[in-house]
C-alpha cells in the first residue's frame, strides 16, 4: 500500500494536494466571531445569504486554473464534496441560519506529518465543513495504513466563547490596532479554538498566529498533543483584523520568509529567525488598491502564494510586484488567474490543503536563544 500522507513545512516538493470548490458557497449570517472578521466599512457587513450563481461558476473557473497547473507539473489533485451550505445548523449549544463553502481547505485541514486533523473553528458557520472533506480522508484511510485521521476537540460555541459587546461600529482603526496589539480579542479562553491557517509549520516547529480565530489555550493544547515540538505563539501588531498567518509571515525555503510591511513580527519575537540565520524580507506592495467584490480578504492575499518547491511558487496572476519579488528572491515564479476566487476564501495557499511533500520532520531552528514566542518554555530550558 502507498504512502499517501506527509508533509512537514510548505517548501518540500508539492507531490499531492487538495485544491477546494466554489459550489453552493453561502456569505454567513453575522455570528460573534464573524462579526469581528468583518470591516466596519465593508459592503459584506450585514450580507448573508448564497452567493449569486455567476460568481461560483467564475470562482470555479479560476481554481481549474489552479488545478491545471499543477497537474501539468506532475501533482496529484484530490476535490472535497461540497454539501449545501445555506441548509441551518444547530448543536445542543447553538443554531446557525447557514454553514459557508469548502474553497479554503486550509482553514480546516492541517496536516502534519502522516496525520491530517481538522480543526476547531471558532466560527460557528464552519463547524461542519469538516464533512466536505471526509470522503477523502476515508479514502486516504484505506489505501495509506500510515495516515492518521484526527479530529481536534469539537469546541462548544456557546456565548461564553465570545466576549460580550466586543464588537462596537463606534470604535476607531486606532483603538482597534491597540485592542489587537494588547492580544485583546472576541475569543475568549474557555475552550480551544483554532483555525489550521493560523498554524505555520516548520518541521520540529509550529508558529501559530494568536489573533481573532485561535486562542492561547489552543496553542497549549497543541503542546500537549505534540510534546516533541516546540510551539510558539506569535502576533503580529499592525492588523485590526488578524487572522490567519499566511497573508502576513509566509516561509518560501529554509532560510527566507516574507513578512508583510504593515504586520511586521515584533523584534522580540525574532530572536529564534536570527540566531537560526533567518532572513525575512518585507513583502511587495499589492498590484490592487481593494479586494474583488464580495470579498473579506484584505488585498495582502498578494503575498498568499502556493511555494511548489524551494525554487518555484505559484503567484496570483495580477501581482504583478510580487512575481518581480519572488524572481528577485531566486523563485521560479508560475502565474495563476486565481483573484476571482479570493472573496469565497482566500489565494493561492489558503485554497489548498497539503497532502504529501517529499521531505522529513527537519529541525530548522537548531540554535537555541530565549524565546519569549515559546508556549511552555520551561519544557525547553535544556
Amino acid at each position: 500500500m502507498a504512502k499517501i500522507v506527509n508533509s512537514w513545512n510548505d517548501w518540500d516538493p508539492l507531490k499531492r494536494v487538495i485544491v477546494g470548490r466554489c459550489d453552493n458557497s453561502v456569505i454567513p449570517p453575522e455570528e460573534p466571531a464573524t462579526s469581528e472578521k468583518v470591516p466596519v466599512d465593508s459592503e459584506m457587513r450585514g450580507m448573508w445569504g448564497l452567493r449569486p450563481l455567476a460568481t461560483v461558476e467564475r470562482g470555479n473557473e479560476c481554481l481549474e486554473n489552479l488545478v491545471k497547473i499543477l497537474e501539468d507539473r506532475g501533482v496529484v489533485v484530490d476535490r472535497p464534496t461540497p454539501l449545501q451550505w445555506n441548509q441551518a445548523i444547530g448543536t445542543p449549544d447553538f443554531r446557525n441560519d447557514s454553514m459557508m463553502t469548502c474553497m479554503p481547505p486550509r482553514d480546516i485541514l492541517l496536516t502534519i506529518g502522516s496525520e491530517i486533523m481538522a480543526s476547531a473553528n471558532s466560527f460557528r458557520c464552519r463547524y461542519f465543513e469538516y464533512l466536505a472533506y471526509w470522503p477523502l480522508m476515508k479514502q486516504y484511510f484505506d489505501e495509506d495504513p500510515e495516515f492518521k485521521w484526527t479530529q481536534a476537540p469539537r469546541p462548544r460555541l456557546t456565548d461564553a466563547s465570545y466576549k460580550h459587546n466586543y464588537y462596537d461600529e463606534k470604535i476607531s482603526l486606532e483603538e482597534r490596532l491597540v485592542r489587537t496589539a494588547n492580544k485583546d480579542f472576541v475569543t475568549t479562553e474557555v475552550e480551544p479554538m483554532w483555525d489550521a491557517a493560523d498554524v505555520m509549520r516548520m518541521g520540529k516547529d509550529l508558529f501559530i498566529q494568536h489573533g481573532l480565530t485561535t486562542n492561547r489555550t489552543a496553542m497549549d493544547w497543541f503542546q500537549r498533543y505534540y510534546p516533541e515540538y516546540r510551539v510558539h505563539a506569535v502576533n503580529f501588531p499592525g492588523d485590526p483584523y488578524p487572522i490567519h498567518i499566511d497573508a502576513t509571515f509566509v516561509p518560501l525555503r529554509p532560510g527566507l520568509i516574507i513578512n508583510n510591511p504593515h504586520r511586521k513580527l515584533p523584534e522580540e519575537q525574532r530572536a529564534i529567525f536570527e540566531a537560526n540565520d533567518w532572513q525575512i524580507v518585507e513583502a511587495a506592495q499589492p498590484a490592487h488598491d481593494e479586494p474583488p467584490a464580495l470579498c473579506y480578504s484584505s488585498v495582502w492575499l498578494s503575498m498568499n502564494c502556493l511555494v511548489l518547491d524551494p525554487k518555484t511558487v505559484i503567484v496570483e496572476a495580477s501581482e504583478v510586484y510580487q512575481q518581480e519579488q519572488m524572481d528577485k528572491l531566486g523563485m521560479n515564479v508560475i502565474p495563476c488567474d486565481l483573484r476571482d476566487a479570493y472573496p469565497f476564501g482566500g489565494g493561492l495557499h489558503c485554497s489548498t490543503a497539503d497532502v504529501y511533500r517529499e521531505g522529513d520532520c527537519l529541525d530548522y531552528f537548531p540554535n537555541r536563544v530565549k524565546d519569549p514566542t515559546l508556549v511552555r518554555p520551561e519544557m525547553w530550558n535544556d
